[in-house]
């Protein structure tokens, strides 16, 4: 249960981040006004379904299994970082990627060594932190049959099997704790390589 809780929300996490980015970029306005606006009204329409909705959507599409809650992760989370992701391009000084540009660079040299460089640890910050955020509900999700922990945790519990439903609990707290940690060293391991 542990290691289907950590895969859903990895892999959830993982289509997340690239869909988020790909979104991102015309959400940037960097394709002018028009998709700006198209990709803002889908990442808002992604994030503001929450993920046991998605879920319960999912689970009536793919079955009940560990499917329906990657897909329902992933969807939620596609908005959440894909307007992250976008604000973080936003807020990037535009000087590097104008000067790469007036030195005869193309637009997408300018923007993966101009641009992306600055954005890049803070997007990757983004995505650690929202996987974080969907192991505990990938957790969650099991309790509309989405697989993993939460649905072990729903099956001890309906059946009054308080030892065991405990048992459940203290895995899901071991697995967010090993998850922090592993976050918390690759993040410093970002800022020094970045410093």
């Amino acid at each position: 249960g542990a290691r289907e809780t950590l895969a859903v929300s990895a892999l959830g996490t993982l289509l997340a981040v690239a869909a988020g980015f790909v979104l991102a970029l015309p959400a940037a306005g960097r394709f002018g006004t028009a998709p700006r606006q198209l990709a803002r009204f889908v990442l808002n329409l992604l994030r503001s379904v929450p993920e046991l909705v998605w879920a319960a959507l999912m689970v009536l599409a793919a079955g009940l299994g560990p499917f329906a809650g990657t897909l329902a992760l992933a969807l939620h989370t596609t908005g959440v970082l894909g307007r992250l992701f976008a604000e973080t391009l936003e807020n990037v000084p535009p000087a590097p990627e104008q000067a790469l540009h007036d030195a005869g660079s193309g637009a997408v040299a300018a923007f993966v060594y101009g641009s992306l460089p600055l954005a890049l640890p803070q997007c990757v910050a983004y995505a650690l932190y929202r996987w974080e955020m969907n192991i505990r509900m990938a957790a969650v999700l099991g309790f509309v049959g989405a697989g993993g922990l939460g649905q072990m945790l729903y099956f001890h519990l309906s059946i009054f099997q308080q030892a065991q439903a405990a048992t459940v609990l203290l895995a899901m707290l071991v697995l967010v704790f090993a998850v922090d940690l592993f976050s918390s060293r690759l993040r410093r391991g970002l800022a020094t390589a970045y410093a």
